[in-house]
């Protein structure tokens, strides 16, 4: 594929699948040297914990970092403080990147720096694994009322997009699908959602009213389901 060939978005997807599934279908996760830039709360480096022989992730938010730090039942894992643009790490270190739904977060003035220190840590043959939110779907007529994502996401997409006119990485794929998510009630959507560390939502009054009342417009006996649209670009280094 080329780089004329990718997509920001795919309105036709119907597909509903959790990542975990996508990661399987898309990498050899098994045996290999892994990098996770902006691990979270450490949800995904689970998942690739149980193939990978090694995983090192990374976290910006040091309040994150400090609960990553306490856990002890992931051996082969190591957490550290990191971000895209100044990876901790040798030249030609590791298998396989990953990035989920953080590229967006890096400053978009080092977009460019992130994906040639991504270069600069894979092995020659290694896979960048670069999952981002698509700018559509009911959980973000939500979000944007209150972090509206619009210009990070595509100044994102446009950094990928050069990296790959440059030729410091090789489009391998593509692959689009609907990520459910599930909330209980308003209070979880706002401790997960608008209280997390990473990114600081101060909201007024009045658009915590709107926020609530949206997402109360996609409450249904259980709960309220969204299916975010995600998009998983698969770069890879000749």
């Amino acid at each position: 594929m080329k780089m004329n060939d990718m997509l920001i978005a795919d309105p036709e997807t119907r597909l509903v699948v959790n990542e975990g599934e996508i990661l399987d279908q898309l990498l050899q996760l098994q045996d290999a040297t892994v990098l996770e830039l902006g691990c979270g709360k450490a949800e995904k480096t689970r998942i690739v914990a149980k193939q990978a022989a090694s995983v090192l992730a990374l976290e910006v938010d040091e309040i994150q970092l400090a609960k990553n730090l306490a856990v002890t039942d992931l051996p082969n894992v190591r957490f550290a403080h990191g971000g895209a643009e100044e990876i901790p790490a040798p030249d030609a270190n590791f298998d396989i990147v990953l990035m989920f739904k953080s590229l967006h977060h890096v400053p978009t003035g080092l977009m460019d720096r992130a994906f040639a220190e991504i270069r600069r840590v894979l092995k020659p043959g290694g896979v960048a694994y670069i999952s981002e939110p698509v700018y559509a779907g009911e959980f973000n007529e939500v979000l944007k009322l209150f972090h509206d994502e619009q210009a990070v996401r595509e100044a994102a997409f446009a950094a990928e997009k050069r990296a790959v006119a440059s030729g410091q990485l090789a489009l391998a794929g593509q692959k689009f699908f609907m990520q459910p998510m599930h909330f209980s009630d308003f209070a979880q959507f706002e401790e997960q959602v608008l209280k997390v560390t990473h990114t600081e939502h101060k909201l007024s009054d009045e658009t915590y009213q709107k926020v609530h009342s949206r997402f109360n417009g996609y409450m249904a006996a259980d709960g309220a389901t969204f299916h975010m649209p995600i998009r998983v670009d698969l770069l890879k280094k000749q």
